[in-house]
């Protein structure tokens, strides 16, 4: 009888604990490439839920009532930053009224964590969708997501301190496998330093930066502005003059403009995961970078 009133107790004082104890720390984040990332160093401290997949657009994302919910749950958000969500996420931490993610700690922007390129003094319509704090997918470059990466250990060990020690060890092990990756990557695109490429949207900025690849034109006339026919025959005319080594494009944006062009250049059209998901090959942080 003792026996089992002991192991009643027991049970009794493991479920009042549990709730504060046992609890992973939810984390809402805003694309895959941070969902992944966030599961990298949280491992199993953290449960994760992310906004997009990557055959969306990250520009243009519905506040839905899931996501709203989403949000008011959680004990972090993790996004780019940059504006890349300003069309959606202030929606949903206005009517997610979550004090824990209104602003830092609790709320972790991505783009913020590194320098970025092309930061403009002035923004207005005619410029297309520039963002004013500068081009926000730094995480295309692995150098810089390890940088993001570093802060985020940092930003989990502040929200969850009793599990600091895991954190870092996770980012500590995360950073050894990610710089030895690096390295091969690097030898492996050695051959395409140099080349030119057509972009369909500036997002490539820095993974093509990164391996030395030149950007000599764009299928959007401006970003975020679907290109015109008069458009598309100038690129025809300066890729007849200057052929560029490929097309390159993500899963998320219409392959329409790069299909026509490919056909009257015969420049070969390349679609990149560009996040993870993108394709078959990329299920993780690791295989996205192999992949693409």
């Amino acid at each position: 009888m003792k026996k089992v009133l002991w192991q009643i107790c027991v049970v009794c004082v493991m479920g009042a604990l549990s709730p504060a104890v046992l609890a992973e720390m939810r984390v809402f984040t805003c694309e895959p490439e941070l969902e992944a990332l966030v599961k990298e160093l949280g491992g199993d401290k953290v449960s994760v839920s992310v906004a997009t997949h990557a055959k969306q657009d990250a520009h243009h994302i519905q506040a839905r009532p899931s996501l709203i919910n989403k949000v008011r749950r959680a004990d972090m958000v993790v996004c780019t930053g940059a504006s890349l969500e300003i069309g959606w996420l202030p929606v949903l931490l206005n009517k997610g009224a979550n004090p824990k993610v209104q602003q830092a700690p609790g709320l972790f922007m991505a783009a913020e964590q590194v320098d970025l390129l092309g930061e403009v003094d002035v923004v207005d319509r005619s410029q297309g969708d520039v963002h004013p704090e500068g081009n926000p997918h730094a995480i295309q470059d692995p150098n810089r997501l390890l940088q993001i990466a570093e802060a985020l250990a940092e930003r989990l060990a502040v929200l969850d301190s009793d599990n600091a020690a895991y954190y870092a060890n996770r980012f500590a092990d995360f950073k050894t496998r990610w710089l030895a990756a690096v390295v091969g990557w690097e030898k492996k695109a050695a051959p395409l330093k140099g080349k030119d490429v057509v972009v369909h949207h500036r997002s490539w900025e820095y993974f093509l930066n990164w391996l030395g690849i030149n950007i000599v034109a764009s299928i959007e006339p401006l970003p975020g502005i679907p290109p015109t026919t008069s458009h598309l025959s100038k690129l025809v005319k300066q890729m007849k003059s200057e052929p560029a080594y490929a097309i390159v494009r993500a899963p998320h944006t219409d392959k329409k403009g790069s299909v026509w062009l490919s056909k009257r250049t015969n420049i070969c059209p390349i679609e990149l995961a560009y996040t993870v998901g993108g394709s078959e090959r990329a299920s993780d942080l690791f295989s996205l970078f192999d992949s693409m």
